[in-house]
């Protein structure tokens, strides 16, 4: 009897190891490396204008899960792309199980991710917010288009969409913010367009505005940014 009990008592105490060391290693092996990224195209554009990066982002780890260039209308007003970008971010955040995402922006792409960020709720959802090539601050060359379509015109420097989107707090919240822009982009004019108040503004060197967010040089000071 003393030696069926010994046997029962070693059984159940060999149990209890295994379980401790399986509670002990879950967290670590359940854990996620990586906040979602979000990708935000510009004008006349589509989600494929990431599909450089995307394949970069995977080499370099990330899961396919992790990573989400969406397709909007971009002739439709930014502040309406906005809140699609809000459900879209939900979305992601509720497939993922993430708290929060990385928002990662090209071109007019920064003026409906911003106005999610200040008028929609997003710095709560967000981590870090990337603009390349971004049209922060408006760009004279959406007056060729302004119109034709509501996001550029107002997308024009001192269009009342882009002086609200700039009034106070240009970098609101508790996000990071980062800002990447070429003195070759003929796309954003003037250059310091492109510069966010608060940001981290990161000059990249001579790069045309399309090869921004296809540059794998751009795309490595990103993602260290984000990781």
């Amino acid at each position: 009897m003393q030696r069926r009990k010994r046997r029962i008592a070693a059984v159940l105490s060999a149990a209890a190891t295994s379980l401790l060391l399986s509670l002990s290693v879950s967290p670590t092996a359940h854990a996620a490396t990586h906040d979602p990224i979000v990708f935000v195209h510009g004008i006349s554009s589509s989600s494929s204008s990431w599909d450089d990066w995307v394949g970069y982002f995977k080499a370099d780890g990330y899961t396919a899960a992790e990573l989400d260039a969406w397709t909007y209308s971009w002739s439709q007003s930014n502040a309406t792309t906005a809140a699609q970008l809000a459900t879209e971010i939900k979305n992601v955040r509720a497939r993922t199980g993430a708290s929060k995402v990385d928002v990662v922006v090209h071109s007019m792409g920064a003026l409906s991710a911003r106005y999610y960020l200040k008028n929609l709720g997003g710095t709560a959802y967000v981590d870090d917010f990337v603009s390349v090539a971004g049209t922060n601050h408006g760009t004279s060359v959406a007056s060729l288009c302004s119109w034709l379509y509501r996001s550029c015109a107002e997308m024009v420097p001192g269009s009342s969409f882009v002086t609200a989107l700039n009034s106070g707090d240009e970098t609101p919240g508790s996000v990071n913010y980062a800002t990447y822009w070429s003195n070759c982009d003929a796309a954003v004019d003037p250059d310091s367009s492109a510069l966010l108040s608060g940001a981290t503004n990161v000059g990249v060197g001579c790069i045309s505005h399309d090869d921004m967010n296809n540059d794998h040089g751009v795309y490595a000071q990103v993602r260290a940014f984000v990781e």
